[in-house]
């Protein structure tokens, strides 16, 4: 599955380095095709109001489709140090 710009996506694991957790929804911005290997994205992060959190370029396996039978949920952000 080739994702779309602009789609939001779920991360698939945690991101400890970006303060992000699995489940934290994230948009595309970028696709990085590769001929050998695993294909990328860069995902932009946004908090509950819309301000920019990371932005950050992952492997494909790194990130979920959204599906009907989620719901979104509120967490405290924190960078992890």
């Amino acid at each position: 599955m080739t994702y779309k710009l602009f789609e939001e996506v779920s991360l698939a694991k945690d991101i400890p380095e970006k303060g992000l957790k699995r489940g934290d929804v994230a948009t595309i911005v970028e696709h990085h095709p590769v001929s050998i290997g695993e294909e990328g994205y860069s995902l932009e992060v946004f908090n509950s109001l819309g301000d920019f959190v990371a932005v950050l370029t992952v492997p494909k396996s790194v990130i979920e489709p959204l599906t009907s039978n989620e719901i979104f949920n509120v967490r405290p952000y924190a960078i992890a140090l």
